[in-house]
């Protein structure tokens, strides 16, 4: 069974796949929660990172060749939660980042809904 997401739950995805992308996206809405923003590369990440209003991203880890690891900062900054998307597995994380939650690609709807439900309690507790 799939938690009820909290009530205007919005996510921030950075994912350079356009398809993969538009899959996370749709599973997100699937879920009940709203896409607030989505990127394809770093530095457009990055002024998103600064400016949008979201309540939980999901940052692929390597971005066009590049570690997702500005944008991360930026968002931890902001003291909101993330969970790093990765086809590398937890040792493709950053390693200051390694005790993130990290979903392995490919992933399913439920294993995306378990690992936001956890994500968005401890960043409530």
């Amino acid at each position: 069974m799939i938690a009820t997401r909290p009530q205007g739950c919005s996510v921030f995805l950075v994912e350079d796949e356009v398809m993969i992308r538009m899959m996370v996206a749709d599973m997100l809405e699937e879920l009940g929660y709203s896409v607030a923003a989505e990127a394809g590369e770093i530095s457009e990440a990055v002024k998103l990172a600064q400016s949008t209003e979201f309540d939980l991203a999901i940052l692929d880890v390597n971005v066009n060749g590049k570690v997702i690891t500005p944008v991360a900062e930026l968002i931890k900054a902001r003291n909101r939660p993330f969970i790093f998307a990765t086809g590398y597995g937890s040792s493709g994380l950053p390693e200051e980042y390694r005790d993130r939650p990290a979903l392995q690609k490919p992933f399913q709807l439920e294993t995306l809904a378990q690992m936001i439900n956890s994500a968005l309690k401890s960043a409530a507790a």
